[in-house]
């Protein structure tokens, strides 16, 4: 096992990464403070996993919310379900939340866990790789309106985050694809190093070769927890985590939340902010090739919809979070390894982006 400290003074959590954790029940129960636990899950993790938190968790109070399975349902009624579960169980200001799934159920376990009694703690389980290397980690939590996606929300930091990698054996080979989305974001925004090894190691990934992963996922999670230690209300670089997330989310609201997976969206995502910064003249186009086929070798789409015009794209990305003032900033690239946080950028290059009139 593998430990990252995330620093935030007296709100530091521990990053477990390793195989078979939730086997050691200990991992779990030092981070619990009160008498009672609420695991909130899915219907295809639940069946999977659930036993072992049941069993970790066996001398205290304890019930779980199913929810349903997918973005979909990442909204203000599912959100509600976990609500009256947790008034129907007399859950207290002790009682402590466990997010055991992937992103939707742990921003909705975190939304419901900063807002239940104005505040309980929770632990965040993720069992998908695009949870263990970004949204597990950090304090960002929420749901999606058909207006825009993570709208609504806080930020509420975990006390732990548990990583058994052993799950991403019962990972969907389309979602394992969609975490290595974010991975490779990584390498994009501030370690070309780690891009290279990327490159040498695509292959590995995709063969869920557990060094490779286990790696893969701890240089991520590390990247995430020095940024948000520095950054953590994104007043300021953490905003570069979001490369590609102002287009991807703008294809996951119009094309109905769960028709492209996160990962999909933010990955033709990056591509298109790597198109808009050639054409600003700061990456070559050669970068450019560079990052479409890396993608394609993880089988990431790295093209719009077809269905999407440049009008849906702004109509969506208007009400992004990064908007401020009513000026859209986008995260763009300096170069490989480097990326900026800007609202000066060439609104025509990014209408060209739009209407697909430049070549990758």
């Amino acid at each position: 096992m593998q430990t990252l400290n995330l620093d935030l003074g007296d709100r530091s959590y521990p990053i477990y990464i390793g195989q078979g954790l939730l086997q050691l029940p200990e991992l779990l129960t030092v981070h619990v403070q009160g008498k009672s636990c609420v695991t909130v899950s899915n219907e295809t993790i639940a069946p999977l996993y659930l036993d072992s938190i049941n069993t970790a968790l066996k001398a205290y109070k304890q019930s779980a919310v199913i929810l349903p399975d997918g973005e979909a349902y990442k909204n203000l009624d599912t959100l509600n379900q976990i609500y009256t579960h947790l008034l129907e169980a007399k859950a207290d200001r002790k009682t402590t939340l466990i997010a055991l799934g992937g992103g939707v159920v742990g921003d909705m376990t975190g939304f419901a866990a900063a807002s239940y009694q104005r505040g309980v703690n929770f632990i965040q389980v993720p069992t998908t790789l695009l949870a263990m290397v970004d949204s597990s980690v950090g304090g960002k939590t929420g749901v999606n309106h058909a207006l825009g996606k993570n709208m609504i929300g806080a930020f509420h930091q975990p006390q732990a985050v548990i990583i058994d990698t052993n799950t991403l054996s019962t990972l969907a080979d389309r979602e394992l694809s969609a975490g290595i989305a974010e991975v490779i974001k990584y390498g994009l925004i501030r370690d070309l190093e780690f891009l290279a090894w990327l490159d040498e190691n695509m292959d590995a990934l995709l063969a869920r070769q557990p060094e490779a992963l286990s790696y893969a996922i701890y240089r991520s999670c590390q990247h995430k927890a020095e940024v948000v230690a520095s950054d953590e209300r994104e007043s300021g670089q953490r905003a570069l985590l979001n490369l590609g997330h102002t287009f991807g989310h703008a294809i996951e609201a119009a094309m109905g939340y769960g028709q492209w997976l996160h990962g999909e969206a933010v990955a033709t995502g990056m591509v298109m902010a790597a198109e808009l910064s050639a054409q600003m003249g700061w990456l070559a186009q050669a970068d450019v090739v560079y990052i479409r086929q890396l993608l394609e070798r993880a089988h990431l789409p790295v093209d719009p919809p077809t269905t999407m015009t440049g009008d849906d794209f702004m109509r969506y990305m208007s009400v992004d979070k990064k908007v401020l003032d009513g000026s859209l900033r986008l995260i763009l690239m300096k170069s490989l390894g480097e990326a900026i946080v800007t609202a000066d950028f060439d609104a025509d290059a990014l209408k060209r982006v739009l209407r697909r009139e430049v070549k990758g």
